[in-house]
């Protein structure tokens, strides 16, 4: 199995001690208790109190305007997680280091808004959708069959987090992104899965001369439609509506193009339905074709966090998005490609948020 220096170092032997284990494994047993604790420190205010100032309970308490029995609750729930200190001469409480992150990392606040308003309450079924193959925990927000379905009708603090969550990690590669693939000038690209078009309208405004096609759900290109309009560029931007699950859906051959986009896209689908998807993408392509694949691959991370957090992330794709899909190591993905009679002839690492970028080509009878 491939693994990044830091998983290796991480993941290939045993780091703690008998007695670190034991305080991690009950760390893991009261996981729910210490999120919501957590979150509230964030939420009420109380952690960037402790950063400003130390503080005792009782000034806590009235600062925030919650009772002392509250504060304290927190407070000493908090000293053994990990979140803040006291002096104990003076009972005064401040930030700790992993306070300060929970309060100021932007992906921390992403995480927790996306896990506390989207996961929180399905994943109690991650048990049945693990067993089922099914979003199980996605009936409490809808009956659709996948998250994507019903993006435009989830309720507005869901919709809020489950975009904030996207976007952010797709919106901090797109720099590093954009000289990847413009590297060759495409005249045309292709974005599958283009969501409400920012990289599309990122596209338009990098080069003047291209023109994108977002491939996507109608509910989504109406989103998108919606995203663009009034945005320079915005004319050079068509929809091609399709349901890429369905195995009759094609691509679009009303132009040639010249670069095929998928990102945080196949991460959507099982290893079955991408190698169906990369199939009908080589149909339409040919030797000056270049598929472009943006993916966080797990595997491949430089920091062993963002691997930690994607492999989390694949238990929302179980449970809520469409029960079937995860967050890919790259072998497996680097494996369906060529079943689908592609071929990687590059890989970028380290993109943004930890991204990395496939480049793909098709495969040719010599």
């Amino acid at each position: 199995m491939y693994l990044s220096e830091a998983l290796d170092r991480q993941y290939t032997r045993e780091t703690l001690s008998a007695r670190h284990a034991q305080r991690a494994a009950e760390f893991i047993a009261f996981g729910p208790i210490v999120f919501e604790v957590s979150r509230l420190m964030v939420k009420w205010g109380i952690l960037a109190m402790l950063r400003d100032e130390e503080l005792t309970g009782n000034e806590v308490a009235e600062r925030a305007g919650i009772s002392t029995y509250a504060a304290k609750c927190l407070l000493e729930a908090s000293l053994t997680i990990g979140t803040v200190l006291v002096d104990r001469e003076t009972e005064r409480f401040s930030l700790s280091k992993t306070g300060w992150f929970l309060l100021n990392d932007p992906a921390t606040k992403v995480n927790m808004d996306f896990n506390h308003d989207v996961n929180y309450e399905g994943m109690f079924h991650l048990e049945e959708a693990l067993k089922a193959g099914k979003p199980e925990g996605l009936r409490h927000f809808g009956s659709w069959s996948t998250v994507y379905e019903g993006l435009s009708q989830l309720p507005e603090p869901v919709q809020k987090s489950w975009f904030a969550f996207d976007h952010f990690y797709s919106d901090s590669s797109f720099d590093d992104a954009l000289k990847v693939v413009f590297a060759n000038r495409p005249g045309t690209l292709l974005d599958v899965g283009g969501n409400t078009g920012r990289w599309a309208l990122r596209c338009v405004d990098y080069d003047s001369d291209v023109r994108v096609t977002i491939m996507d759900l109608p509910q989504q290109l109406a989103l998108m439609r919606e995203a663009v309009k009034g945005h320079e560029g915005a004319d050079r931007i068509d929809g091609y509506a399709t349901n890429m699950l369905k195995e009759e859906s094609s691509f679009p051959t009303d132009r040639h193009y010249d670069a095929i986009w998928m990102s945080q896209f196949l991460d959507c689908f099982a290893e079955s339905e991408i190698e169906s998807i990369l199939r009908r993408a080589a149909q339409i392509m040919d030797a000056d074709t270049t598929l472009y694949i943006m993916e966080t691959l797990w595997d491949r991370q430089k920091y062993e966090p963002a691997a930690f957090c994607l492999t989390q992330i694949s238990l929302y794709f179980t449970a809520i998005a469409n029960g079937n899909s995860k967050m890919y190591h790259s072998e497996d993905l680097k494996r369906v490609i060529s079943k689908a009679g592609l071929e990687v002839r590059q890989i970028y690492d380290n993109l943004g948020q930890g991204h990395s970028i496939l480049l793909c080509k098709k495969i040719t009878n010599k």
